[in-house]
Order: structure tokens, then sequence, then C-alpha cells
């Protein structure tokens, strides 16, 4: 196990963002920062589910693939499962949780930098391992993940035009190459296909393009894909999608801004609501929504050696 380093929570800022804490009628203040548990020798971050049955979250760390897990009422994670080659995990990118409370991580270049190593893991609540998929190939980044109307997960590829289905089926859990986009989303230099959201309309998932900031529809009846018209948005950057009712919030990395954009009803058109630098010190990667707020990843990716405090942000965001 990884020497750990246990931070303190320090008042998170960003600029233009108004950080509140969660209140409800008969709950105290959520914390506006939950500590993350950090390597001596620095760590990265980048994935963040939400159990909202539960009101559990959880970090993967890119750096080892260790799983954090913390409480949204609470004010500091833990290491919820190790990483450094557990159940052939030496890195973990997305993460999400069904309605089980199973918990779905993806290995980013896991594959490619351990040939043979699994891509992708499922497991139940209490930790243990349901299923360790592999894809096969060899340039295969799993990225993000969502879980689709049908209750299976849908992940994408950033190394591809390609987004891929993981079920439990008659013969246990599997995963199968789902939507083949190739020849109308053209693979350019960098992470392609990224954040992944499922409208609650069932017909559709929502995929950003950070690298050309584009958002791609694919139908989920057809396993056609159009490209969203985002007008004047710049999109370029985006990371994670976070989606309520026709309200999109895209974190952009790097660019250090959250966008805020208004889907049309029939989801090809989306209008540009707000746009807001974030913290120039922190590169947001991915959030979840709990209880009105976003909690976005810092993944410390533009520290050559990461530094203390490792962090979760909440924020309440625009719509």
């Amino acid at each position: 196990m990884k020497p750990t380093i246990v931070t303190t929570a320090v008042t998170a800022l960003l600029v233009g963002v108004s950080l509140l804490p969660g209140t409800t009628a008969n709950a105290a203040p959520r914390p506006d920062t939950y500590s993350l548990p950090g390597d001596v020798g620095g760590s990265r971050f980048e994935g963040i589910g939400y159990d909202q049955r539960r009101d559990l979250f959880y970090v993967s760390e890119t750096t080892g693939g260790e799983i954090h897990r913390g409480d949204v009422r609470g004010g500091a994670a833990t290491q919820w499962l190790a990483g450094d080659g557990t159940d052939g995990r030496w890195t973990a990118r997305g993460v999400t949780v069904d309605r089980h409370g199973r918990v779905y991580v993806a290995g980013g270049p896991n594959g490619i930098d351990h040939p043979g190593a699994p891509d992708l893991w499922v497991y139940d609540r209490t930790g243990e391992l349901l299923a360790a998929l592999r894809v096969g190939g060899s340039n295969v980044f799993l990225n993000d993940i969502a879980i689709g109307p049908d209750g299976a997960a849908y992940v994408t590829n950033s190394n591809a035009p390609h987004v891929y289905r993981v079920a439990l089926g008659a013969d246990g859990w599997g995963i199968d190459l789902w939507a083949d986009a190739t020849g109308t989303i053209a693979v350019q230099p960098g992470f392609n296909l990224g954040g992944i959201v499922a409208p609650a309309d069932g017909r559709s998932l929502l995929v950003a393009q950070g690298n050309v900031g584009k958002l791609w529809r694919f139908d989920l009846r057809t396993r056609t894909t159009t490209q969203v018209d985002t007008g004047t948005a710049d999109l370029v950057n985006a990371d994670g999608l976070v989606l309520q009712g026709n309200h999109l919030w895209v974190v952009r990395n790097f660019s250090r801004s959250l966008t805020t954009l208004k889907l049309a009803n029939d989801g090809a058109s989306a209008r540009l609501v707000d746009e807001r630098a974030t913290d120039p010190t922190r590169v947001f990667t991915t959030a979840k929504l709990a209880h009105g707020r976003l909690l976005l990843v810092d993944s410390k990716f533009d520290e050559p050696t990461p530094q203390a405090p490792y962090q979760v942000v909440a924020l309440r965001p625009t719509r």
C-alpha cells in the first residue's frame, strides 16, 4: 500500500464563480472542499462518480489507479480501492455509479501501458470485484462513463471514434463496441472523445470531443452520430459533462473554464448561457451534480510534481 498524506481542507477560490455550501432546510452546510489522499511522490486525479442513494462520491487517481471514496456530508475522502496493480489496475480515469450502487472504473491507457491488462472494472458497493474487462486491441483509451436508460454503462474511447457498452448478460459481464463513428468523427491529435452523458429523454447520448471543441449526439436506437450545433460556444478542452434537464455544464480543463449550455428539446442544438473562468491555479477535469452543486476534481495535471492539498471542489453552477 502506498504511504499517504492527510490533507486539510482549505477554502477553494474560483474566479467569477460563487462557491456556496450545499444546504437544505434540515441539514448542516456541506463543505466547499473535500480532501483526497495523496502519495508522498505526488498524485493526480481525474474521474468522479456519485451514488445519490448513499450520498457518496468516488474519485479516481491516475497515478496508481486507486479509487477514493467520501461522503458528501463530510470533509475528506479515504482510499476505497488500492491501486498499483490491484485487479490489474495501474491507472484509472472515468468513474460512475449505477442505481444498484455498482461502481464502474475506466482504465484509460491501462491496457496500452500494460498489454493484456483490463480496460475497465465493475465493483459492487462493498468493493467486491464483479468484472475486470478487456476490450482487446493495442490502442484503446477508455475515458469517461455514463449509465444509459437501459441500465448499461456506455464508455468513450479517446483514441478512436468509438463508444463501448458494458452490461451484465446471461453469460456474465461483457464489454462490446456499441457505436463506431468512423467517417463521421475525424480523429485529431490529442484526446478525442471524452465526457459522456445520457439525456433523460432516453433517446441519445451526448459526447464531447475536447481537442476540437465539438459536441456529438449518438442516437441510442440507430447508433448514428450527428454533430450538435453549439453556436458561438467555445468547447475546446471540453472534458467532463454534467447534464440536468436541458442544462449542460462543460468542464474545460486546461481552458480553466466552466461553460453552461441549454439544449434544445430535440438535442440537435444548444445555446450558450454562461462561461465562467475557474481558479487559474487548478485544472478541473470532471464533475458530478450533488444537491445542486457541482463536485469538481482538481486534477493536478498542470503540476510537474503534484503537491497537496489534493481536493474535490464544490460550486453552485449557473443555470
